[in-house]
């Protein structure tokens, strides 16, 4: 019952998402705006919700799958982009930097941090 609560929570932000983009007529992809609005949520309540967590493990082993359609649909157009290729390769390269730049932020932010050692036999 947890995943199912958790996989609605994920499939309502994911509405929630949908429904901004098309009233602000956003150029934004729907699932995008969707998590950015769950992100948002956590940070603002501090915590992650369990039934979600529990809901994204199994997604997460089937991110690489998810991914896959847009690597392939790139090779599809790779002569196209072949004379834009150094805007593509920052591109790509600040976006990575951003990306882990944010979720360790994120994670830092939003998991509980680890006790700090007791430094009883210290002499300061």
């Amino acid at each position: 019952m947890r995943v199912l609560r958790g996989f609605l929570w994920l499939v309502g932000f994911w509405l929630a998402g949908d429904a901004l983009v098309r009233l602000a007529q956003l150029p934004l992809s729907p699932g995008v705006v969707g998590l950015m609005l769950l992100t948002l949520y956590f940070v603002v309540r501090g915590r992650i919700n369990e039934d979600v967590a529990g809901a994204a493990q199994p997604l997460i082993m089937l991110l690489a799958m998810l991914i896959m359609p847009g690597v392939v649909g790139v090779f599809e157009v790779l002569d196209k982009v072949a004379e834009h290729w150094l805007a593509v390769a920052l591109s790509l390269t600040l976006g990575t930097l951003l990306s882990v730049a944010s979720t360790l932020w994120l994670m830092r932010r939003l998991l509980p941090s680890a006790a700090s050692p007791s430094r009883d036999g210290d002499a300061s």
